[in-house]
């Protein structure tokens, strides 16, 4: 259990995220999820780190078709974990997160919430 008064941690995350423009990906993720970025590359890949952990931004050539895709099969484009999840969801809460499924008891003993980001990729964050 994690003490409440503690910041949440996030615990794991690795995805590389498709977006459309790296820019405003960037900043989402760093003012709104506490993400630190280094420079990008070429203006098209970027890597974001928090809690130690990495987040990977790409800007893929554009395929119309493809993008159509993204949500046919597979509603989520990652997962993390997260120590302190209820401190986290009103930290995201109160940045402007988009939350698209609030802060949620499991069946199998944990919370979760999913987030969209502006290019439409989905993340849930759990923890205990």
């Amino acid at each position: 259990m994690t003490d409440s008064k503690q910041s949440p941690q996030l615990t794991s995350l690795a995805p590389q995220l498709l977006v459309d423009d790296l820019d405003r990906s960037i900043a989402y993720y760093r003012d709104t999820l506490g993400f630190d970025f280094g420079e990008a590359w070429g203006g098209f890949y970027a890597i974001g780190i928090r809690d130690g952990l990495e987040l990977h931004l790409k800007k893929p050539p554009k395929d119309s078709q493809e993008q159509g895709r993204r949500r046919e099969y597979e509603p989520l484009d990652a997962a993390a974990g997260v120590d302190g999840i209820e401190m986290f969801y009103e930290q995201c809460l109160a940045k402007g997160a988009k939350i698209i499924r609030p802060l949620t008891s499991t069946d199998w003993g944990t919370k979760d919430f999913y987030i969209e980001d502006p290019d439409g990729n989905i993340i849930s964050f759990g923890g205990k």
